[in-house]
């Protein structure tokens, strides 16, 4: 037993010795262990799946609370969020899922794929891959989903299905689809700075919706393999994000509602996802530790500081549809607990502890 425990010792010192220094040595109640549990058992009591709804938020946060459960070793939370989803992910949800044939709803297939990862039992298979395969049905002529639409909150919802469905069962189409995807919106939305517009026709740099493709390229290319012939094209894509980013971020580790307003608020969700995305590159050692690792670790306290004493974080962003019109964008509700802003704090927390 001593052996085994003093080998398990060295083992986490090894990897604690490992993590960059921007991301030890948290403040009181700022930990990624602490802080996900926080939001993670929040979620737990609260999440609800239905028809009348909107299923993506919902479905990033539970991917969000897997992964951080996975990897904090909490096996009880792991197991009562998968009971939960068995419960609230009815064979009847999964037809209309289907049938509605759209991003945000199809993106409910990557829990299914993360509960398989962690337990090896089929029916979860099952599900996640009829719903990332379904995805590809009747492709358009150029190879890309059906589902294409060429709003940049597509590039989360798209690319965490297709990368989710190979990481459980090494099929590299689901790969290709998902970085033929990426490739086709960086040519289509990334503007000279880096920076996407919501849409073609909606010249607009929104934080949530640029922090949907931070997340999302992040995703990718933790999966995507150095010998894909896609890959350098999105590692530049991504680079040249993070580089207008990282001096877009305030002294308080915010970024803002419209990313180049200084007159827009701060706003919660886009700061997870930049941070999330900071984390993932500083960590896979794509960006530059001192420079990025403090602008995550900003992030990430700023984050913490927009906590209220339920788990709950202040200054979301409501759902934003694509217009153009800047007071639109300018006038937007800021919401507290909404779970935009809930998922990427709890994938901030997983990607600390990966």
């Amino acid at each position: 037993m001593l052996p085994l425990l003093l080998s398990l010792a060295l083992s986490t010192a090894s990897l604690f010795a490992a993590q960059p220094k921007e991301f030890h040595d948290w403040p009181v109640g700022a930990s990624p262990k602490e802080v996900g549990k926080r939001v993670a058992e929040r979620f737990a009591s609260t999440a609800k799946l239905n028809k009348t709804d909107q299923i993506y938020p919902v479905i990033c946060t539970w991917y969000g609370a897997l992964t951080f459960a996975q990897l904090a070793g909490d096996a009880d939370l792991s197991l009562r969020l998968i009971r939960h989803f068995d419960e609230e992910f009815s064979p009847e949800l999964m037809t209309y899922v289907l049938d509605k044939q759209h991003v945000d709803y199809s993106v409910s297939g990557a829990v299914p794929l993360q509960i398989y990862i962690a337990t090896r039992e089929s029916q979860y298979l099952t599900r996640g891959i009829t719903i990332a395969d379904h995805q590809w049905e009747s492709p358009n002529p150029d190879g890309l989903s059906h589902q294409t639409r060429y709003w940049i909150d597509d590039m989360f919802m798209i690319t965490i299905l297709q990368v989710q469905a190979y990481r459980a069962t090494a099929d590299p189409k689901y790969l290709d689809r998902a970085a033929r995807e990426m490739a086709a919106y960086l040519d289509k939305l990334q503007q000279p700075n880096g920076l996407f517009y919501h849409a073609p026709d909606v010249p607009f740099f929104w934080g949530r919706g640029n922090g949907w493709v931070a997340a999302g390229m992040a995703e990718l290319l933790r999966s995507l393999p150095p010998t894909h012939p896609l890959r350098a094209r999105i590692m530049n894509g991504y680079l040249s994000m993070m580089k207008t980013l990282v001096a877009m971020q305030g002294a308080d580790g915010m970024w803002r509602q419209l990313l180049d307003h200084p007159e827009a608020w701060p706003e919660s969700s886009s700061t997870g996802m930049f941070t999330f995305a900071m984390i993932t590159g500083v960590k896979n050692g794509w960006l530059d530790r001192r420079t990025y690792g403090r602008a995550a670790r900003k992030g990430w306290l700023a984050l913490v500081a927009n906590l209220d004493e339920k788990g709950d974080i202040r200054n979301v962003c409501e759902g934003t549809g694509a217009k153009n019109d800047l007071n639109y964008y300018l006038q937007r509700v800021r919401n507290t607990g909404d779970l935009h802003g809930q998922a990427p704090i709890l994938w901030c927390a997983s990607a600390l502890l990966r």
